[in-house]
């Protein structure tokens, strides 16, 4: 059963997320908040496997909530999806930075919801391959000054290498074709270069292969 905490000041949204996902079986909406300071509290005592958040609330909004949340080495297994009503804004570029596993646009199909939850839970991020080089082309622009880091020094040359392909947004069927191995074995690559690093999905993944200056943006 996956266990889900839903996130918004808007109750009609939290309503109609609550009736789809609890039409399936496999789900369970385990608690509702209506600002990030409670849900912070519902997420430690529920410990869900998703957290559907909205980004604007009062009292705490969903960026600090999720930053607290991904903070807590106790709920390694929450995985926070973030919702937002204009797609990829500045909004959601934060809240991936501060350790989201993906996001939401509220117009979602009904159909497609139960789907992002299971995907959110299985611990994918929920970002396509089209929007991981949005993150990307959205990051580069942005004046930042490389961080050293030293735990690049614990991966192999193919992992770096892999991580390099993630960062330039390529899925691992991409990332397969391009290093001729099989899409097994660039997901493997990709699982181990993520536990390696400490980061929580792809998304991260690619900021930190910026942040540390393993990728670079490309010149104009």
């Amino acid at each position: 059963m996956i266990r889900v905490l839903l996130v918004d000041d808007q109750p009609l949204l939290r309503g109609g997320f609550r009736a789809l996902l609890a039409a399936e079986d496999d789900i369970e909406v385990v608690g509702e908040a209506a600002d990030g300071s409670e849900a912070v509290a519902l997420v430690a005592r529920h410990r869900p496997d998703v957290v559907l958040i909205d980004i604007q609330m009062p009292v705490m909004d969903g960026i600090e909530a999720t930053r607290q949340i991904a903070a807590n080495p106790d709920l390694t297994g929450v995985h926070v999806v973030v919702l937002t009503n204009y797609g990829f804004d500045e909004y959601v570029f934060d809240a991936l930075r501060a350790g989201a596993t993906g996001f939401l646009v509220k117009t979602i199909e009904p159909a497609d919801l139960p789907h992002a939850v299971r995907v959110a839970a299985r611990g994918d991020a929920l970002l396509a391959p089209s929007i991981t080089r949005k993150l990307i082309s959205e990051y580069v622009s942005r004046p930042f000054q490389t961080r050293a880091d030293s735990t690049l020094e614990q991966l192999t040359s193919r992992e770096r290498e892999v991580v390099t392909l993630v960062a330039r947004g390529m899925s691992n069927e991409e990332i397969a074709q391009h290093l001729v191995i099989s899409p097994m074995t660039a997901k493997t690559h990709v699982n181990r270069a993520m536990a390696k690093l400490h980061v929580r999905d792809r998304a991260q993944l690619v900021i930190l292969a910026y942040e540390t200056g393993l990728v670079t943006a490309p010149q104009p």
